[in-house]
């Protein structure tokens, strides 16, 4: 699969024979949202507003920082969110069924996504495979929710949605502009004209899209999370960071531009970490994402610091969702 991912972003002599299922593949993804907007394939709506965050592309964009940003905006607004996502998906290719996230799961019961957001501790969290079902739950449980936020949903059409927002990577936007399996789309980039809201993750906004940034200069102990450094406080120590996101680089990068050299090791997305695999030789120090920390924090150690990001947005996009989900 990663070997694939590489002719994502350019052309190689393997589109010839990738190009024609690409077009098989898009038009079932058009086939399958016209039978969910035609009503030929049934569809849920909730007795409260749903927000959907997601991407047209394979990956990681931002959905998560952002999804945690639009609940504290909606809480700060007066609203009581709930958050639905996927997911861990079991070893033996089943979902879970519907069930609240608590900050006492692991990874392997809930999904690394989920557990960060329920650690945040902003609203409830709960996954499930059917998605309505999920949101279903969460309102039986929770009937001070008024409003719910789908993580990574875009797709999911079985529920109906208010809003629908699409992150894009800002520096590698849509690779090649070509659907699975010859590039990263999962729908075309026509698709975005559809949305109540486009937002750039890094790079430049363009014309009509909300520029987001991830901002992040504290690091705490995974060990002992009241234990907070800066950039500043390694200075002189042998640094490696790890990576395991949809896009590993956009880490290492941000490290850097804190100043920081390290010996980045990327790992694949959703990546399961063992205590072997962080035993790096003459390693001060290892900084990891929000996002590898709770998958790492059964064998944390003194070495081991978390990097807390948090999402910078154009505040116009909560005064854009505010107004559309307002009664």
């Amino acid at each position: 699969m990663q070997r694939l991912q590489q002719h994502w972003y350019r052309l190689t002599p393997l589109h010839l024979l990738l190009f024609p299922v690409s077009l098989i593949f898009r038009a079932l993804a058009t086939l399958r949202r016209g039978l969910f907007r035609g009503g030929v394939l049934a569809s849920v709506k909730l007795p409260v507003p749903v927000i959907v965050v997601g991407n047209i592309s394979v990956g990681g964009t931002g959905k998560t920082p952002l999804t945690l940003w639009l609940a504290q905006q909606l809480i700060d607004a007066g609203w009581h969110p709930g958050i639905i996502s996927r997911g861990y998906r079991k070893s033996n290719g089943d979902l879970c069924a519907p069930r609240e996230v608590s900050v006492d799961d692991t990874p392997d019961e809930v999904g690394d996504e989920p557990l960060l957001m329920a650690q945040r501790g902003l609203c409830p969290v709960w996954i499930g495979r059917d998605r309505p079902a999920a949101a279903q739950r969460l309102l039986q449980a929770h009937p001070e929710c008024d409003i719910i936020l789908s993580d990574d949903g875009l797709q999911h059409y079985r529920l109906q949605r208010d809003v629908e927002i699409v992150v894009v990577d800002g520096a590698r936007r849509f690779g090649n502009g070509l659907l699975l399996p010859a590039g990263p789309l999962r729908e075309p980039v026509s698709r975005l004209r559809q949305a109540d809201a486009v937002v750039v993750n890094g790079g430049a906004a363009q014309d009509g899209e909300f520029a987001m940034r991830l901002l992040g200069t504290h690091f705490y102990n995974l060990l002992n999370p009241a234990a907070i450094k800066t950039a500043k406080d390694f200075t002189g120590q042998h640094l490696h960071a790890i990576a395991g996101i949809g896009h590993p680089q956009r880490f290492f990068t941000h490290l850097q531009q804190l100043g920081l050299h390290c010996t980045a090791h990327a790992f694949p997305d959703h990546h399961r970490y063992t205590p072997t695999e962080l035993s790096f030789s003459e390693a001060d120090v290892i900084l990891m994402t929000e996002k590898d920390a709770v998958k790492c924090a059964p064998f944390a150690t003194e070495q081991h610091w978390v990097l807390r990001v948090d999402a910078e947005v154009n505040p116009a996009l909560a005064q854009l969702i505010i107004k559309k989900v307002s009664p």
